[in-house]
């Protein structure tokens, strides 16, 4: 008999990334679009002049920056290739084969992949009406062979967001055994006020892990970084299940260079913002429903006309992310990325 793969692994969903299409406008993988700073750039080309060293495996350099940049002890920080990875590693250091990740439904589509990969069960709950986490409903789903819950906030795709009380109500009543992973990828781009600090949760909290990274309002995407807040024993199993040498040594230079030049990076984040609420109103102004965000992307719950929407972007040589049957999601760009979309939207007669 001929090697095999796991059989579960057929019934895998596959991890989609935003389509990249040459000469279109791309708004579908929730990238910004302002140029990397030259102070980032040239700390990264340093260290590619080193390419042929490996890496500082256990991150010292970028973990002392980045304690510092938080606050936050090096003994509840771990660093991760960029999110994603933390999501798995938090899987494979608190669940064994049959245990029970909760999350909602729709919500990062690789919640259900790093489950399944790391021998867990995933449980979906599906969001409210208006595209929040049905916390409640969450609650009601945990068992006894719950290990991890995983909540976005902002939730991705749909935006919407959890305010301070309902979360630590929702704590307060989580059981002692389920760890609730907070995935804060997006935080940057909040607004309104009334809305969780994670860290500033989970300083005080043994159920409580957050994960934050520098893709997104930092603009490190294409090099792959994040971090991980949670209690020294579970930040010591994350590291453990980590691969070692994954953060490249480029990407631990653009982390720590990127967190130098902090206050220039996060100031883009308001202009972000701001043409989100335009494009925000406008959409509403053009008839479609669109949940409120507090992201840098906005969602249109499209439903069946999501592929025909989906299709009449791209003609129109601008690429959004669809998620067929469901809706699309779509990135907060420049704001003359974000007219060519509006105008799309505008010519749409699905």
């Amino acid at each position: 008999m001929a090697p095999t793969v796991r059989a579960d692994l057929a019934n895998l969903p596959d991890y989609i990334p935003g389509r990249k299409i040459p000469g279109a406008i791309v708004l579908s993988s929730n990238e910004v679009s302002t140029p990397t700073p030259p102070s980032v750039l040239a700390a990264m080309a340093e260290a590619a002049a080193s390419a042929n060293r490996y890496p500082q495996m256990a991150n010292d350099d970028l973990l002392a920056r980045t304690s510092a940049y938080t606050g936050v002890p090096e003994e509840r920080l771990a660093i991760g290739c960029g999110s994603v990875s933390l999501c798995q590693q938090f899987v494979q250091a608190m669940c064994t084969d049959g245990q029970e990740v909760v999350f909602a439904w729709r919500s990062f589509e690789a919640y259900p992949i790093v489950t399944q990969i790391a021998g867990a069960v995933p449980v979906r709950v599906p969001l409210t009406a208006d595209y929040r986490h049905d916390l409640a409903a969450m609650l009601a789903a945990i068992t006894d062979n719950t290990r991890l819950v995983f909540i976005a906030n902002p939730n991705n795709p749909t935006g919407a967001a959890l305010h301070t009380a309902e979360l630590e109500r929702f704590l307060d009543a989580v059981p002692d055994h389920v760890l609730v992973v907070l995935d804060e990828a997006y935080r940057e781009f909040v607004t309104e006020p009334d809305l969780p600090d994670g860290l500033a949760l989970a300083d005080r909290r043994d159920n409580l892990a957050v994960i934050r990274t520098f893709s997104k309002a930092y603009g490190l995407a294409g090099v792959r970084v994040g971090y991980s807040v949670a209690p020294p024993a579970i930040t010591s199993g994350v590291r453990k299940v980590g691969i070692p040498f994954s953060v490249s040594r480029v990407a631990q230079a653009a982390a720590i260079a990127a967190m130098d030049t902090a206050d220039e990076l996060l100031a883009r984040c308001k202009p972000v913002t701001v043409e989100r609420e335009r494009v925000h109103a406008a959409l509403l102004d053009l008839g479609f429903e669109v949940p409120a965000s507090q992201a840098n992307f906005v969602w249109l719950p499209l439903g069946d006309r999501t592929a025909a929407f989906n299709e009449h972007c791209l003609e129109q040589k601008v690429v959004v992310r669809a998620f067929v049957g469901e809706g699309a999601r779509v990135t907060i760009g420049l704001p003359e990325e974000n007219d060519a979309f509006l105008a799309a939207a505008r010519s749409f007669s699905g």
